[in-house]
């Protein structure tokens, strides 16, 4: 019986430690599961926050692509993106006073373009015109046929965006092309470069808007390009009117050394005239001096000055009054004469 008592409480405490484990088992499993679930969840929660947030910002960004397909939806709106950006084309590439905004195209002003460049021309100046065209339905159209792959719809839009750009062309060709206040032909501007390879893609509309209308397609790139060349030549005619300007004032320059010329030759000449006078009055002054070597030198303490009525010093007005005396008679005696010269 001691023995059987011993094993029942062995076992019965044996069985009491087991439970104890289980239960400390439980509990940390439960709570590490808790705190592994809660962290868990709480990833979940941010991630969906996250996603929420870009649903929003993508919910806002659709409606203001839907905004600006409202805004383009508009002809008048659309007419002045491509009036905007061609004006900021032409400010970038040309000087202010080369081109005008809402340009008169003819003398009574009677019709106005968007923008015309000016060209000089024979001490005028004549303009060229620049107007912007946006048919974005039809272009729009065209895509949209082509994402579908609908190939009689893709001919049909693309007849149609044909029509409306030679319509576009025959407007302007009419209402803004008048020689001599304009060039002979004018710029169709379109604004975006997808449009304009769209319409460089028909065949044969481009020669013809040329040929038939005296219209020139031009996309943003295209009509940098133009710009630029322009630019380019307005350089060469300032530089051209410049050198005109430069030989001219040459011209007059060598005229003026000309006449400077002369007047040094009169001057050499009046030189010459000068120093021959005064070589000759040298010639006349040492011949003198020759013949009146041989005349006696004064005596009785006479003096030169005092025979010619002159004072010992004579200055600017001393030498004045004596001039205008007149010279007393002198006798001057010559060696083996009877004669007497009188001065």
């Amino acid at each position: 019986m001691t023995v059987e008592g011993r094993l029942d409480a062995i076992r019965q405490e044996s069985a009491t430690k087991l439970d104890e484990m289980r239960q400390t088992v439980d509990e940390k499993l439960q709570t590490t599961l808790e705190a592994r679930l809660g962290e868990s969840f709480n990833r979940v929660v941010e991630h969906l926050e996250r996603v929420h947030k870009g649903i929003g910002e993508m919910q806002s960004l659709a409606s203001n692509v839907g905004d600006l397909k409202n805004v383009l939806t508009n002809v008048k709106v659309r007419g002045t993106y491509g009036e905007v950006q061609l004006a900021l084309l032409l400010e970038q590439f040309l000087a202010p006073d080369q081109f005008v905004k809402n340009a008169s195209v003819d003398p009574e002003g009677r019709e106005r373009v968007e923008y015309a460049i000016k060209f000089p021309a024979d001490g005028e100046q004549v303009l060229l015109p620049i107007d912007s065209k946006f048919p974005r339905e039809d272009y729009e159209h065209l895509q949209e046929a082509i994402a579908a792959g609908d190939t009689k719809l893709i001919a049909q839009f693309r007849r149609e965006l044909e029509s409306k750009i030679k319509a576009c062309a025959r407007e302007i060709s009419k209402k803004y092309i008048n020689p001599p206040h304009t060039l002979e032909f004018a710029i169709l501007f379109v604004p975006t470069e997808s449009l304009y390879a769209e319409i460089l893609r028909q065949p044969g509309l481009f020669e013809q808007l040329q040929r038939d209308h005296r219209v020139i397609i031009a996309g943003p790139t295209n009509l940098a390009a133009l710009l630029t060349s322009f630019q380019m030549g307005f350089r060469s005619l300032a530089l051209q009117k410049r050198s005109s300007e430069v030989w001219q004032l040459l011209g007059a320059i060598k005229a003026e050394f000309d006449k400077y010329g002369t007047v040094v030759s009169a001057l050499a000449k009046q030189l010459t005239t000068a120093s021959n006078s005064v070589e000759n009055l040298g010639r006349r002054t040492r011949a003198m001096s020759r013949k009146l070597k041989d005349v006696e030198l004064l005596s009785d303490g006479k003096t030169a000055e005092n025979l010619l009525g002159l004072s010992d010093e004579i200055g600017d007005d001393g030498f004045e009054e004596a001039t205008q005396h007149e010279a007393p008679t002198v006798d001057i005696v010559v060696p083996n004469s009877t004669n007497r010269a009188k001065h």
